[in-house]
């Protein structure tokens, strides 16, 4: 049983508007000093502030609306949380979340006053239990399904949603659902109780099973009706949660009293406004491994090259990631940063130079980058997956191909030995680590407290390290790539000491 220490009322520095913040002094210098202690800069800000009597005007925050069964049911009943009597628990004043906190997107600002008044500041509404619930436990029928691609931590969430229905709200009809969206029209579902689901955060994938495609809206919404199921949780990346948006907006159509709930799911870590998607932090770990071996084979021989290939398709974060944390990496190569091979400042030529300086070299690259140089037939480029995203062709077979070329080419006669190692399977099947365990367990219970006081159509996550409720719609479309401009991609080249790869 888990237990939640939950930030009392007097702590929460924030509501809805937040007219003036103070500006608190760096504290290097005093608040009272003489005249001849000011630099012209420090001046200038006394003079800034003065005109503002000390403080700086921001902008009022507009929070996002979050839907709720009772706006299309608005004679639901609501009950008293059973949290009250839970022997775990000792609800006081702050305990239960109120409308009124809320969680700020954006939590860094110039107030030089530089740039244009910026729109109002955009907030969520913090995650964690409610006062008031509005399912009785005695008669909720919960289903929880999983779709998509393999990710550590799957298991994990199931277990925990198990558990924490049953432990923290006594509901006891709790059904997985059987091969993902499929599941809902083609499997009976599977039972489930806290003894079944004991062990399975120890095990990767998903004792569920899961799919690609098969989503049949019609069916879907039928069978969420007929099972009588009135809680549906969605795990999954972009693409399901895209989903979970049509059923969303069908239940809704129909006046179902039934809440969706989706808990984002992608080991590249590119779903947006959510700090990160559960697994990535075990994918990054796993990487290590390949990217060592990598780096063995390339010192254990003459010109050795070690080529890795990480998941990401349309974001680098992985790589990325895993660069920085290895240190044995010498390129990086991710979708958000085009490359080339061929001449000044291509690839060929910087690997070149790190072969005669340091004898081997490492090279990490994402599933989706230089996709756009892979020779493709015209069959190929019109294909897609069950899930309508276009195939890709493997780029790390490709590229030890143009590798093996170019040295033979170039050097004949030379030895030269490249080593290609993808992971891609063996990083998606393993468990959980710990991090990624403690954040499928609140990911989990924030969506469960948010269901049973009655919202829907949210996915639960952390936004700046709080976790809040976000509009499943707004989630479905944002997007999380690697920023190339900001610092931490300027880290990478730093640690590699790559090209930008940028012709001249």
């Amino acid at each position: 049983m888990k237990r939640f220490c939950y930030v009392s009322r007097k702590q929460r520095p924030w509501r809805h508007v937040l007219p003036r913040v103070p500006v608190q002094r760096p504290p290097s210098y005093p608040i009272s000093r003489s005249p001849g202690d000011l630099t012209p800069a420090m001046a200038a800000e006394d003079d800034s502030t003065a005109a503002t009597g000390g403080d700086i005007t921001i902008s009022p925050v507009k929070v996002q609306r979050l839907p709720h069964l009772t706006h299309h049911l608005p004679n639901l009943k609501s009950f008293p949380n059973p949290l009250d009597c839970n022997q775990y628990y000792h609800p006081s004043d702050g305990f239960y979340i109120s409308p009124s906190d809320v969680i700020l997107r954006q939590i860094t600002y110039d107030l030089s006053g530089t740039f244009p008044t910026p729109p109002p500041h955009l907030a969520y509404h913090r995650a964690g239990p409610r006062k008031q619930i509005f399912f009785d436990p005695s008669m909720t029928r919960v289903a929880v399904v999983t779709c998509g691609g393999l990710c550590p931590g799957l298991n994990t969430v199931i277990r925990e949603l198990v558990v924490g229905l049953w432990e923290l709200y006594g509901i006891r009809q709790i059904y997985g659902i059987i091969a993902g969206y499929r599941g809902f029209y083609s499997f009976e579902p599977m039972a489930l109780n806290p003894r079944l689901v004991e062990d399975w955060h120890k095990r990767g994938g998903t004792v569920l099973q899961t799919s690609r495609g098969g989503f049949d809206l019609e069916k879907i919404v039928n069978a969420i009706r007929d099972r009588e199921f009135n809680q549906v949780y969605v795990i999954g990346g972009d693409g399901t949660m895209r989903g979970a948006v049509e059923i969303f907006n069908e239940i809704h159509r129909r006046k179902l009293n039934v809440s969706i709930a989706g808990i984002p799911k992608t080991v590249d870590n590119d779903v947006g406004i959510i700090d990160r998607s559960f697994g990535f932090q075990t994918a990054v770990e796993m990487a290590q491994q390949a990217i060592s071996a990598a780096h063995v084979e390339a010192e254990s021989a003459v010109n050795g090259i070690g080529l890795v290939k990480l998941m990401g398709r349309s974001t680098g974060h992985i790589a990325l990631y895993a660069t920085l944390s290895s240190r044995d990496v010498d390129c990086c190569l991710i979708p958000e940063n085009e490359f080339y091979l061929e001449g000044k400042g291509g690839l060929f030529e910087f690997l070149e130079n790190r072969l005669e300086h340091n004898g081997h070299a490492v090279l990490v690259v994402a599933e989706g980058a230089g996709q756009d140089m892979i020779p493709r037939t015209d069959a190929q480029k019109k294909e897609t997956d069950e899930s309508a995203n276009p195939v890709f062709l493997d780029v790390g077979q490709w590229l030890k191909s143009e590798l093996k070329s170019w040295w033979d080419r170039d050097h004949p006669g030379e030895l030269v030995t490249i080593k290609y190692i993808d992971p891609t399977y063996m990083i998606r099947a393993v468990p959980a680590n710990a991090a990624d365990n403690l954040y499928c367990t609140l990911l989990a219970h924030s969506a469960i407290h948010g269901v049973m006081a009655g919202y829907t159509g949210f996915v639960s996550g952390p936004i700046n390290g709080n976790y809040g409720y976000i509009p499943v719609a707004e989630v479905a479309e944002a997007k999380n790539p690697v920023n190339t401009m900001n610092h931490k991609w300027a880290w990478v080249r730093s640690v590699t000491n790559q090209p930008d790869f940028v012709k001249r």
